[in-house]
């Protein structure tokens, strides 16, 4: 198992392997052959980014067992996502901001995120797990009220896509295995969600392998795999954990 971070220190970008307090750092590609630098460095010392910069996040609706209960949903055929653009991406203590034109609720949406570590067209299941070169938490922020705000048109893509409003990290775990972990969010220390890997309708192979049929997956490119019953409304001030078994968490505040 390694906990792949990036970082940036004295103004540069650098990525390595946490361990504990401290980070090895590496050159080359994180994804094809990285190779330590033999330096090291205090994670105290740097200021974390996102483990990874995906060409596309993409995030699935309705992959829960338990949720789709409760809102009456049947369990869709094929992955049903949308697409997060660049600007939403927010390292792990950054803080999520609500947008200035927006007066309605903000919630938060605590989700597993799978990182592709090689390119992978129309992958079968087996060539989909192994395209997969770990784990993250995900934090997958939602104006809901935009949703159906015209209801000639569901504004996924608006709703979704505001800047700060996809926070992910703090690190990539690889080598791990993630089927018997719960996924939890926490609202200023106080549980909100808590639901396990396995309510997932759609396990991470079968994403992956479904996706790719729809379009080319990059090292790189992040896959959120919805969330579970339990996300609610943040307010002003408030402090959101996602915790993730094996992961890690991630933690963000919510500000105006």
């Amino acid at each position: 198992m390694a906990h792949w971070v990036r970082f940036e220190r004295n103004g540069a970008a650098g990525f390595g392997r946490l361990d504990g307090e401290r980070i090895t750092v590496c050159e080359g590609d994180m994804f094809a052959g990285a190779t330590e630098t033999g330096d090291t460095v205090d994670l105290a010392d740097v200021t974390l980014l996102t483990p990874c910069v995906p060409s596309k996040l993409i995030a699935l609706w309705n992959n829960s067992r338990s949720a789709a209960e409760k809102q009456g949903l049947d369990q869709p055929e094929y992955p049903l996502f949308f697409i997060k653009p660049p600007n939403t991406y927010l390292p792990a203590g950054g803080v999520i901001r609500k947008p200035a034109a927006y007066d309605g609720r903000v919630i938060y949406e605590a989700e597993l995120g799978i990182v592709i570590g090689r390119a992978c067209k129309d992958a079968d299941p087996v060539e989909a797990a192994d395209a997969i070169f770990g784990y993250t938490c995900v934090n997958d922020v939602t104006a809901m009220q935009l949703l159906a705000a015209d209801p000639s048109f569901p504004q996924w893509a608006r709703a979704k896509g505001f800047d700060t409003f996809g926070a992910f990290g703090p690190s990539i775990v690889t080598d791990t295995d993630i089927s018997g972990s719960a996924i939890k969010a926490e609202l200023n220390g106080r549980e909100r969600q808590n639901y396990a890997v396995s309510d997932l309708f759609m396990q991470p192979a079968e994403i992956v392998s479904h996706l790719s049929a729809a379009m080319t997956l990059n090292p790189g490119d992040l896959i959120a795999c919805g969330t579970g019953p339990g996300a609610l409304p943040m307010k002003p001030g408030a402090t959101i954990d996602i915790i993730i078994d094996g992961i890690g968490t991630l933690s963000n505040s919510y500000d105006a």
